[in-house]
């Protein structure tokens, strides 16, 4: 089997960390270490107020680099440190942002290093606000907000929830795991930008009776990772999912079901608007041909159930007058080329996702073959997330070689 060809992803390698001074700057040093962890080159740049809630010591052990914090810093041999530390960036994240520093990148203001490097620079700039409710709902934050905005700033977040100060509603700092996420994602190339992708994810849930059910060792995770793959690339996702305890995707439009029928009644409700189908789902094949409202009481009797087919999603989608450009997934426990390619020709797909699902049930990383007209492709094992990166990217191309 061959390596899938696929377009590299070009890693952020520089970045400037910019911390403001806010309770929510203990985030920063999580961030950090996500940022450093995805291969990104991380100076860290705190003002006069950040120290007084995270220490540069603390931040320079994570990042490995001394922090800067005074614009006089005499250990720039110019005493130039904005034009320096903003040249040699490819990009600028504040986290978090105070009200009071988004008020002066609104205004222009410079007037201490960071400020500076803000104003000097010539690379995009992210900020991820973090503040009170009612100084972020202030008519003066929102008005500097959107002038940022019209600047070509772009804003992560913030979020609603528990605030420091015990009240509750927008303003919060979005978690360092989704600032990590954003802030990869903003620097993928957008090779889906404006496609609707339709994706299924985890397992369904086949009721036997009020409390019990047939269901499968699916955890979701990978069909999640490829929902946030293809937000990434900028298309537009619709994920319908059943049962998982996986936090829902950032940006996604997310269909909860339980059911091998409701996910289909959800697919049949989106198909129509979608160009891209990606089947991950491990749908069940059978459900009890009558559930039993209430609770079967045990005997000492065997209990026979009789099962029926459940629809074939893909199969269903496939074979639409106007397909979209349909992905399936096949999870086998051997023989994985022949059965794989079988069911690719049986549904008349253009790819299908073949893995071991020994392998692949319940863990964080994975291996793929790809299956399409051209061969079998082979994606080394990584984690899941990293998979569905390449997976997006091939499927793109593919997407686009067939005229789409």
């Amino acid at each position: 089997m061959e390596q899938a060809s696929q377009k590299r992803i070009v890693p952020v390698n520089r970045l400037v960390l910019g911390i403001t001074g806010g309770i929510a700057a203990y985030k920063a040093a999580e961030l950090l270490r996500l940022l450093i962890k995805q291969g990104m080159e991380v100076q860290v740049v705190m003002t006069e107020a950040a120290c007084h809630f995270i220490t540069p010591a603390t931040m320079q052990g994570l990042s490995g680099k001394p922090v800067f914090t005074d614009q006089w810093d005499a250990s720039m041999p110019n005493s130039m440190a904005h034009i320096n530390l903003s040249r040699a960036a490819d990009a600028i994240v504040i986290a978090p942002a105070t009200a009071d520093f988004i008020a002066r990148l609104a205004n222009g203001l410079a007037n201490d290093l960071l400020s500076t490097l803000c104003l000097a620079r010539n690379c995009p700039l992210l900020i991820a606000p973090a503040m009170n409710r009612e100084m972020w709902l202030n008519a003066a934050t929102q008005r500097n907000v959107a002038q940022l905005l019209a600047d070509g700033v772009q804003v992560l977040g913030p979020d609603n929830g528990v605030q420091a100060c015990g009240e509750e509603g927008m303003g919060r700092m979005l978690e360092a795991g989704q600032l990590a996420q954003d802030i990869a994602a903003f620097f993928q190339p957008k090779q889906l930008s404006g496609k609707k992708i339709l994706i299924t994810a985890g397992p369904t849930y086949e009721a036997i009776d009020a409390v019990r059910g047939i269901t499968n060792r699916s955890s979701g995770k990978m069909g999640y990772a490829i929902a946030q793959a293809a937000l990434e690339l900028g298309a537009e996702v619709t994920l319908v999912s059943g049962p998982t305890a996986l936090a829902k995707p950032h940006g996604a439009q997310c269909v909860d079901v339980q059911s091998a029928a409701q996910m289909f009644d959800a697919v049949k409700q989106h198909v129509d608007s979608c160009d891209i189908f990606i089947a991950v789902a491990a749908v069940a094949d059978y459900r009890v041909a009558q559930p039993d409202a209430q609770k079967i009481k045990k005997s000492a009797n065997n209990l026979t159930l009789e099962l029926v087919p459940n629809p074939d999603i893909l199969a269903y989608v496939a074979n639409l007058s106007h397909p979209p450009f349909c992905v399936g997934f096949a999870a086998e426990s051997e023989n994985l080329a022949e059965y794989a390619e079988q069911k690719r020709r049986a549904k008349k797909l253009p790819l299908l996702v073949g893995n071991l699902a020994q392998h692949a049930i319940g863990s964080d990383d994975n291996e793929l073959v790809l299956f399409d007209d051209s061969g079998s492709h082979m994606l080394p094992r990584a984690g899941k997330f990293t998979l569905a990166r390449q997976l997006l990217q091939y499927i793109a191309q593919r997407y686009e070689g067939a005229g789409k």
